[in-house]
């Protein structure tokens, strides 16, 4: 059974200011750096094969202190890179409502786009590390819909909010992912 803790990366200035990052390449805030550092100190508790991370430096700094705490290699993954909001990136929620209907981004990623990603990334996992303990760090959005493909809805819904750090564990197991447990803060201070 392949497990993979999900870890959000730690808060951005542009998180803790509301703004929709996508992919623009935004690096952790001070708080970012302490909240890796406090999965890291959770994390250790079990052993890990290895931790893949999105691409985008505020994954990847998360990530890598993450991997201070542990001897495992860091592999970056172009899957698990956040979703592309086109032209709704660096836009608060209230200035995205006024300028946009019904979340209609101009050149978002479409969610079939997304989908066929997200799913390519975790097979090749599933492939890759049978039986292994795998970090993935990424993004809110690649998160959130992870989960909400995973439940079909019935567990995460469209509205939830995931923390920055937040921890969320799905394992393989027969010939489906199992959902753990999801959007756990418990290690932050």
């Amino acid at each position: 059974m392949t497990t993979i803790c999900l870890v959000r990366h730690g808060q951005t200035d542009w998180n803790a200011q509301g703004k929709l990052q996508g992919q623009t390449d935004i690096p952790l805030n001070e708080l970012g750096r302490i909240q890796a550092r406090q999965c890291g100190e959770f994390l250790i508790k079990e052993n890990w094969d290895v931790i893949i991370t999105s691409p985008l430096i505020r994954a990847r700094e998360t990530a890598d202190i993450i991997a201070h705490y542990m001897d495992v290699p860091v592999i970056e993954k172009i899957e698990f890179i956040e979703k592309n909001f086109g032209a709704a990136e660096g836009l608060t929620a209230a200035k995205r409502k006024a300028t946009f209907k019904a979340k209609a981004y101009p050149g978002q990623e479409s969610e079939e786009a997304l989908t066929s990603r997200l799913m390519k990334g975790l097979q090749e996992i599933q492939e890759e590390y049978p039986e292994k303990k795998v970090i993935l760090v990424a993004h809110g959005a690649v998160i959130h819909f992870i989960l909400r493909l995973m439940s079909n809805e019935s567990i995460v819904s469209n509205d939830m909010r995931l923390s920055n750090a937040c921890l969320s564990t799905i394992r393989f197991e027969v010939d489906s992912w199992i959902i753990k447990d999801f959007n756990q803060i418990n290690h932050l201070s």
